[in-house]
């Protein structure tokens, strides 16, 4: 209620990024809006998160041991997203990715006429990127995919290069535009809201990046929420669509 009284607007859904609102990455401790009480209340509620470095079942498995009520079906990821996209239009990838490996199982990968890229952290190494490169300099229409295209995220050591940094090296490389899957991409948000049945205006969005949580949302008609946890900087980033609101 207070949050619809202080956007004016019929608020029907809330949408939570994960990492940085509801914990900082490596850290037990929650941060920000509780679920309970969103779960008590009339409002639907999902969860939306960029998070490659884990399959949804072992990412919603370390939130319940903290504490949180979420289950699978409540979590829109990239990686299952990919799959849908890479089956529905007959390609196989070369993948670079971390611990996402087992959502790609039923997907063909011999030959491969396209390349994914997801958060694969230390395995970003030159040698690995470069195989990449290799796979998509070699095709008459190279495809990359991207699994989110954030900048840089928290974990408890500071700040550490996201997976938009390599996909804009690759971009370059090839002379190509990835396709993006996940934040901040209409067709992402989209597929959260179809499973709501609700309208953009209806929702709002809560996160801690300002490009990809709530400048995706408000690019689709939601309300954007930034939360001065997780990967928050202070507004040096002026140059970007103010939030909503700030919590």
């Amino acid at each position: 209620a207070h949050l619809t009284s202080t956007l004016s607007f019929s608020l029907k859904g809330v949408v939570l990024d994960m990492c940085g609102v509801l914990y900082d990455s490596g850290e037990g401790d929650g941060v920000s809006p509780s679920v309970e009480a969103l779960k008590a209340s009339d409002l639907q509620l999902r969860f939306c998160t960029n998070e490659t470095q884990a399959t949804r079942e072992k990412f919603v498995a370390k939130l319940q041991r903290l504490g949180f009520d979420i289950c699978v079906s409540e979590v829109f990821s990239p990686a299952p997203a990919a799959v849908a996209v890479l089956k529905e239009r007959g390609l196989k990838p070369h993948l670079l990715v971390y611990d996402v490996l087992p959502e790609f199982d039923s997907v063909d990968k011999t030959n491969p006429n396209c390349v994914v890229i997801g958060d694969a952290a230390e395995k970003f190494s030159y040698q690995n990127l470069n195989e990449a490169f290799r796979v998509l300099i070699n095709l008459e229409k190279p495809v990359l995919f991207s699994l989110g295209q954030g900048r840089y995220y928290k974990e408890t050591d500071g700040l550490k290069l996201d997976v938009g940094v390599y996909m804009k090296a690759l971009e370059y490389a090839c002379d190509l535009k990835a396709e993006v899957i996940g934040k901040p991409s209409p067709m992402f948000f989209q597929s959260v809201l179809n499973d709501m049945g609700l309208q953009p205006s209806e929702t709002l969005m809560i996160g801690d990046d300002l490009v990809n949580d709530v400048g995706g949302a408000q690019h689709c008609g939601m309300k954007g929420i930034q939360v001065r946890t997780g990967k928050y900087r202070s507004p040096a980033t002026s140059f970007f669509t103010p939030p909503d609101l700030f919590i």
